[in-house]
């Protein structure tokens, strides 16, 4: 059975925003190790929308966003969207049913699979869905933005901290 992982960069006061602050090298290969080895993602729409930049090759792009692209596309995706009627390659659509299709899809397959987007990752905390929380702590402040929890922060247990380059810490939750 999988596990369902919602991990994401946050500001020292509780905001995500890809925008304001990107990871360094030591973090964004960290991503790139954990994409090859992921079962898949799940995707809200706008997360998704922003991840599809992927899609792409870009001439810019250094070894490590090559890497990255190459991983995110390789991997199934799976896209929780009301207005969206088609998705890009390896992609599927989610249907009404979100619990049921969560369900199918964690019993269906083995590893980890990435939850992105803190609206859907409301929705699946509130239906007990997501086995882990991991929150990438970044030493800026945002003042204002999208928070890490869209809802009430569920009752969680701390269960590893890790450092990962000079200046993230990466913080391990399951529910309690």
């Amino acid at each position: 059975m999988a596990k369902l992982v919602f991990g994401m960069n946050q500001s020292l006061d509780g905001y995500v925003d890809h925008m304001a602050f990107a990871p360094g090298p030591v973090l964004f290969r960290h991503f790139i190790e954990e994409a090859e080895g992921q079962a898949g993602s799940v995707y809200g729409r706008r997360m998704y929308e922003v991840m599809r930049y992927w899609d792409d090759d870009h001439p810019e792009w250094d070894a490590d966003e090559r890497a990255f692209a190459a991983a995110w596309r390789k991997q199934p995706k799976w896209v929780v969207s009301r207005s969206l009627t088609s998705v890009g390659p390896n992609a599927e659509l989610v249907g009404d049913d979100l619990e049921g299709a969560i369900r199918e899809l964690k019993a269906g397959r083995d590893g980890e699979i990435e939850v992105a987007g803190t609206i859907l990752a409301q929705s699946l905390t509130e239906l007990g869905l997501i086995d882990e929380y991991r929150i990438y702590l970044h030493p800026v402040v945002l003042g204002q933005g999208k928070p890490y929890f869209a809802g009430p922060r569920p009752p969680l247990r701390l269960v590893a901290s890790d450092r990962i380059g000079e200046d993230v810490i990466r913080l391990t939750y399951v529910p309690a």
